[in-house]
């Protein structure tokens, strides 16, 4: 039996916390089928958008670029498939993550060591200022 369309956009974006634009960029870029249309031209979507909505927001909220959330949608769609490709996916994702924490913490270390150096005198003297905009040797 068909599923009835039964949500606007406007439902669509409450019922999954999501802005309206974001969900006509995310038809537009492909992620969510393109809206049926009522006689009037309002969209119109069924159960099964919302689902995908939900996945895609998951996704997102888990990180993923939207190349990834493209691929992981599209190897959700044909469910007797091994899952390898999702597992790589997954994968390549955490190590980016990780990568992005180790960078994040260097850059956290060296904020350290440079407010340590603080001496708090003057503006003249701030070891912070001079290691952002450092002074040219006169």
């Amino acid at each position: 039996m068909a599923e009835a369309a039964h949500l606007t956009i406007g439902d669509l974006a409450r019922q999954t916390g999501t802005k309206v634009n974001t969900i006509r960029f995310y038809e537009e870029s492909g992620l969510l089928p393109q809206a049926e249309r009522t006689a009037s031209g309002r969209r119109v979507y069924r159960d099964a958008d919302t689902r995908r909505l939900a996945f895609i927001r998951q996704s997102r909220n888990l990180g993923f670029p939207l190349d990834a959330v493209r691929e992981l949608l599209t190897l959700a769609d044909d469910a007797n498939q091994p899952c390898e490709a999702i597992d790589r996916i997954a994968r390549v994702h955490l190590a980016e993550i990780d990568r992005k924490i180790a960078d994040l913490s260097a850059l956290r270390t060296e904020l350290d060591r440079v407010i340590g150096s603080c001496s708090h005198g003057t503006v003249a003297d701030c070891k912070i200022i001079e290691t952002l905009a450092p002074r040219a040797h006169e």
